[in-house]
């Protein structure tokens, strides 16, 4: 009996699965490590630097696509008006994600930025079930209502919402959900916005009279150029990834990215957490275990 006809993967499928794991936690491990690349434009605005990658993304892109003969992609995108609304609405969330993500890096707030990253999968789940009827079973509603209480007590104790966490998190939630509606691919998908949102942040730099890209010497120069493949090798990775196994693996790995996070900010970038902050980050925190854990059946389907 061959090895396929008992259930078990073949060598081809075990190599492809070991490289798609691989290849996983080099994407959630590059978007994990960004603080580090931003933290070191801390001089720049964060608006500028946005508008950086911004264009240094989107030009990176279309060279990828060029290279796989898929620019007509793009293209395809604008003909039809519900995609082309969709990467409008998309291109809005995004940058807005993107913007508050480096204001955060640069003001020292890593850790309340990652607690936003955490909360994505479970707001996910919840869009899943209101948008696409997806089943949303009871463990999951309760994984989820229990992230959300960790938020409201934080808030609550704080005397305000922990509003980085909680941009980041719906922008990206909701940007995920928009993306699987309108069936956008990953990349010519983000190269469509980025290309969207490059002639208002050229017209910003221009104002600026290039700004920082000018005035802060070679070294800065270059890491405003390299926001673009900072941002699109990662994606790049991912998409090799997620072709290659399971959605379930998938979904497990990617709170490798603000657990990194977390701990840079608390460890290396030598940030604290107050008491509330703590709180939400435990009552979330056992929220995605209990989420993980209680679904054993499609772990095993997955391993």
């Amino acid at each position: 009996m061959t090895s396929q006809a008992r259930g078990l993967a073949t060598p081809a499928q075990a190599r492809k699965l070991h490289r798609g794991t691989l290849a996983a936690f080099v994407a959630y491990g590059m978007w994990g490590l960004l603080p580090l690349f931003w933290k070191q434009l801390s001089a720049v605005s964060a608006l500028e630097v946005l508008c950086h990658r911004v264009i240094w993304s989107g030009l990176f892109l279309a060279l990828v696509l060029l290279s796989q003969r898929r620019l007509g992609e793009v293209l395809r995108i604008w003909r039809e008006r519900s995609s082309a609304l969709a990467v409008v609405a998309c291109a809005g969330l995004i940058t807005l994600n993107w913007g508050i993500y480096i204001w955060a890096v640069q003001v020292d707030r890593v850790t309340e930025a990652s607690l936003g990253y955490y909360i994505t999968p479970l707001l996910s789940v919840a869009l899943g079930a209101f948008l696409f009827h997806e089943k949303l079973d009871r463990w999951a509603g309760i994984s989820t209502g229990l992230a959300l209480l960790g938020v409201a007590v934080a808030t609550w104790r704080l005397g305000s919402l922990p509003w980085v966490a909680t941009v980041l998190s719906v922008s990206f939630a909701l940007y995920g959900a928009l993306k699987k509606k309108a069936g956008l691919d990953a990349l010519s998908g983000l190269a469509a916005e980025s290309l969207l949102c490059m002639p208002f942040a050229l017209i910003y730099l221009a104002w600026k009279h290039g700004g920082a890209f000018f005035t802060g010497g070679p070294g800065t120069a270059t890491l405003l150029i390299l926001a673009g493949p900072v941002t699109a090798v990662p994606l790049l990775t991912f998409a090799y990834a997620a072709v290659r196994i399971p959605l379930q693996r998938l979904g497990f790995i990617q709170y490798f990215s603000p657990t990194l996070q977390l701990a840079l900010g608390l460890f290396v970038l030598g940030e604290h957490l107050s008491g509330p902050m703590c709180f939400a980050f435990g009552t979330v925190v056992a929220a995605v275990l209990l989420y993980i854990l209680s679904r054993p059946g499609q772990n095993r389907a997955s391993a």
